[in-house]
């Protein structure tokens, strides 16, 4: 995230699926996870941008559009 790079570990969109796999199976168990609808949420917004390609520290970009700030890049 510091340096950036948003190359894909692990896809955004494939976490958001299995995020609606862990939600949906929270809810056939009477779950309240109020955290992983917060994570879900936000990394369907990070989808909704069009980074469903990028690794999943990619949230920053979202994190980032929802404050209106840049944090700048450091090289680490």
């Amino acid at each position: 995230m510091l340096r950036r790079d948003f190359e894909p570990g692990f896809y955004v969109e494939h976490f958001i699926k299995d995020l609606g796999i862990a939600l949906e199976e929270a809810r056939r168990m009477k779950l309240g996870l109020p955290g992983l609808g917060l994570a879900s949420q936000l990394y369907q917004a990070l989808g909704a941008q069009g980074f469903e390609r990028k690794g999943t520290q990619s949230l920053l970009l979202a994190l980032e559009q929802l404050n209106g700030v840049s944090i700048k890049k450091y090289d680490i």
